[in-house]
């Protein structure tokens, strides 16, 4: 038997990079696989495709996380689609990267909007589903610099602690309701969004990292793997980070 057979997973912000990997992989897995995007697009389409050549259940939701009535809608759509959510991941996320004293408010208003307050969106519409099931996994897509900060990424580091703390707090909250909720820090990992830094900050990166390469987003799917099975029954309330060591 698969490890996600017979579960329903939900994940944010899946049409590319380490949504989409993570999707596939659940998918792998036996789960099928509701995810959402802001648009739907050429990545989006491409990645509800590849579900389905999987042989699982998959449909692409076009919803904006940072909205919370269009995501308590969303999540109702997805139940009447798939009678159930077991598995939460809230990975949807942008950076909007400054020093602190040149940051605008736009800036920071943004970042906390889409990264933050789209997983209390999310986690706020999928609890009460998860509690009438007696259980469920919500995995908050971190970062290491939410662990230890990062100059000039005061609003990124800061939306990436929150989802740590939010985590922990639903863990004890929803304990004694089978609801396990964990949070995954990835280091330097090889996205489209990585890809946009200069050659000089990713050998810096590099030094700092025991393993000496970047992550995969296959690497962070494997660790979401294990939190959103039952392999991990008794993991609840952590922050795993998958860094290579730095």
């Amino acid at each position: 038997m698969k490890l996600l057979e017979n579960k329903v997973a939900l994940i944010t912000g899946a049409a590319r990079g380490i949504g989409k990997a993570l999707a596939l992989k659940f998918a792998s897995e036996g789960a099928a696989i509701a995810f959402t995007d802001i648009r739907e697009d050429e990545n989006f389409n491409k990645t509800l495709s590849e579900l389905q050549a999987l042989g699982v259940q998959a449909k692409g939701y076009v919803s904006n996380a940072a909205n919370f009535d269009e995501t308590h809608e969303v999540v109702k759509q997805i139940v009447a689609d798939f009678g159930r959510i077991d598995v939460l991941v809230n990975n949807a996320g942008i950076t909007r990267d400054g020093l602190l004293l040149r940051m605008s408010e736009e800036q920071w208003d943004a970042v906390l909007t889409v990264n933050l307050k789209s997983a209390f969106n999310f986690c706020h519409a999928v609890v009460p589903i998860m509690m009438r099931q007696k259980g469920g996994s919500i995995i908050n897509m971190s970062s290491v610099v939410g662990v230890g900060g990062n100059a000039g990424q005061c609003n990124y580091s800061a939306s990436k602690a929150g989802m740590i703390g939010l985590a922990k707090s639903i863990a004890k909250e929803m304990g004694a309701k089978g609801i396990r909720a964990n949070a995954i820090a990835p280091g330097f990992i090889i996205t489209e969004m990585t890809g946009q830094l200069s050659e000089e900050i990713k050998a810096q990166w590099m030094k700092t990292i025991p393993l000496r390469r970047g992550g995969t987003p296959e690497d962070i799917a494997n660790v979401a793997t294990f939190l959103a099975s039952d392999m991990s029954s008794y993991v609840t309330g952590q922050v795993i980070q998958v860094d290579g060591g730095m």
